[in-house]
């Protein structure tokens, strides 16, 4: 919450005894920078909202950073005094610089589980989605003052892995990923194994499944090595999205105590026997049945989540568990959460599944090593290769590395802002041309705003005295960007409350927009000496009120572009 919010909700709770007060902002800046609404008081005072707005406006004494109130309807809007404001907010940006815009420290305590890959493939166009979610909701949510634990759940075993060994044993056995990233011959030798799937190779499957799970030594010597090939391939995909775990955990290694959890609930009567099967009936619940083991005594995913809910409870004590996966587990993790409940389990409460949609390419864009989704490393190529492309365009001289460093700068930052600028419900195509480009509600037209201020303050070349009139800063393109400066802190505190990080996406677009408009409108460099020393100010403030939410996002802030 911004200064003046706080002034505003003072001077109303005086008034009204409210205890929780909520302001709005006015679809535009003529009605005011905030309002009241006044049906908040209609029930207890018992008077319609319209003369209750009426009977306020005529009390309330502007003050501080209040300029101005007025009734409108059933509304009360308060207008803010944008030099007073401007000098406390600029002043405040420029001496807190990275930190400005962070929450108080918070006493509660996030495990963020994400990404959570398949072994046997390599990851792909909604890891990258999944990813990225997760890791700049932890940024956000740090940012704000909350404790945060970053986690992954490696499922590195069950038929889809043994499908992957059984194509290495058929197919590869003896080869080694020497021409090729590691993960990615691994999700070969798994496709290969699709290709070739019939009745037999099935039954095979099967019995490699369970000689894994009776521990047969030569059939776990295969799975380690591919497995180790698949996590050195991940961790520099992850290193290229910037995503960096603080405990990773693997299912191979709790399975087991996941099994003997649903056992025990079996014991007790929680959960019951279906043609040899361990289920939990859910149907009183308005959910469908879920198989915990299967009739051959081997477990699932379902039974490695239990265990492992219970396990990062005790690792961390957390007061919240978020699990950030695609809104095709939505049922799934209402079946989880309520056995949970049901095995009475005092964190069940404390889950939260982050349910986002899913992200697709235009048709036939790329090809697939596994036939059916793009594969991260290949969009992250793309990606660093388009923007190689369209920096050469507009620079010829500048050095190949140089170049190429631009290059992945601006590319993953186009592909991360296209990814997060969508509310995490919503389903979209991915056009890689699109997300590049520097107009419109994309990564680069973000990054250009700051590499436009820093070129400005290149040009000035020196420090600006801090003598600075900031009753100067007078035209609408002036009082828009110190608005919206002072609303950053809010968007932060309610990009975290709501897991949300696309609020800070649409937030950094509308400053770029307010700069933009006022670049084109306001000289800085060459305005009169009091109003040049107050916009650089004020354009400094953008530039780190942008580099820090772009940073949060996992992005950088490029000086050139």
């Amino acid at each position: 919450m911004d200064k003046a919010q706080e002034e505003i909700i003072g001077l109303l709770k005086k008034e009204t005894k409210l205890k929780d007060i909520s302001l709005e902002v006015p679809p535009d800046t003529s009605m005011g920078d905030y309002a009241f609404p006044c049906f908040q008081l209609s029930k207890s005072m018992k008077k319609n909202p319209v003369e209750i707005a009426k009977e306020l406006a005529e009390k309330l004494k502007p003050k501080g950073l209040i300029k101005e109130i007025k009734e409108q309807g059933p509304y009360l809007n308060f207008f803010i005094d944008k030099q007073k404001l401007a000098e406390k907010i600029i002043k405040k940006v420029l001496k807190e610089k990275d930190s400005f815009g962070a929450g108080k420290k918070k006493k509660e305590k996030i495990v963020l589980e994400y990404v959570s890959p398949n072994t046997n493939k390599c990851l792909h166009i909604g890891h990258v989605r999944n990813g990225l979610l997760g890791e700049a909701l932890a940024r956000i949510s740090e940012f704000d003052g909350f404790e945060i634990v970053r986690t992954s759940q490696n499922n590195d075993k069950g038929r889809g892995m043994t499908e992957a060994m059984m194509g290495y044993l058929k197919f590869h056995d003896g080869e080694t990923p020497k021409d090729m990233k590691p993960d990615h011959f691994v999700a070969k030798c798994y496709v290969d194994f699709k290709k070739a799937e019939n009745d037999e190779l099935k039954k095979e499957v099967d019995l490699m499944t369970k000689h894994w799970e009776d521990e047969e030594p030569r059939v776990r010597e295969i799975w380690k090595r591919l497995t180790s090939w698949v996590y050195e391939g991940y961790k520099e995909t992850y290193a290229k999205l910037g995503i960096l775990f603080d405990k990773e955990y693997y299912e191979s290694e709790i399975y087991k105590k996941g099994k003997k959890i649903v056992m025990g609930g079996l014991k007790k009567g929680i959960f019951e026997k279906e043609d040899d099967a361990v289920i939990a009936d859910l149907e009183d619940f308005k959910l469908p049945k879920k198989v915990l083991i299967k009739s051959d005594g081997t477990s699932l995913y379902i039974t490695q989540d239990i265990y492992l809910a219970k396990l990062k409870h005790k690792d961390f004590s957390m007061d919240r568990s978020i699990y950030v996966v695609a809104s095709e587990q939505d049922n799934y993790f209402r079946q989880l959460f309520k056995i949970l409940e049901m095995l009475d389990f005092k964190f069940a409460d404390k889950c939260h599944h982050l349910s986002y949609g899913l992200v697709n390419l235009p048709s036939g864009r790329m090809k697939s090593r596994e036939g059916k989704v793009v594969d991260a490393d290949d969009l992250i190529e793309e990606m660093e290769n388009l923007a190689l492309a369209e920096i050469q365009k507009r620079h010829k001289d500048i050095p190949e590395k140089e170049m190429r460093a631009r290059a992945e700068i601006i590319g993953m930052g186009a592909l991360k802002f296209f990814m997060l600028k969508f509310d995490n419900v919503t389903s979209f195509t991915y056009n890689p041309e699109e997300s590049l480009s520097f107009e419109g509600e994309t990564g680069p037209y973000v990054q250009y705003a700051h590499a436009r201020i820093c070129s400005i303050l290149e040009r000035y070349g020196k420090d600006v005295e801090d003598d600075v009139l900031y009753d100067v800063l007078k035209t609408e393109q002036d009082e828009k960007l110190i608005v919206l400066l002072s609303r950053f802190s809010e968007t932060i505190e309610k990009s975290a409350e709501s897991y949300s990080p696309h609020i800070l996406a649409r937030y950094l677009l509308d400053l770029s927009q307010g700069f933009n408009e006022f670049y084109h409108s306001c000289p800085v460099l060459d305005a009169d000496e009091d109003v040049k020393k107050a916009r650089l100010f004020l354009v400094s403030a953008v530039k780190q009120v942008l580099q820090n939410g772009l940073e949060l996002l996992g992005i950088k802030a490029p000086k050139r572009m």
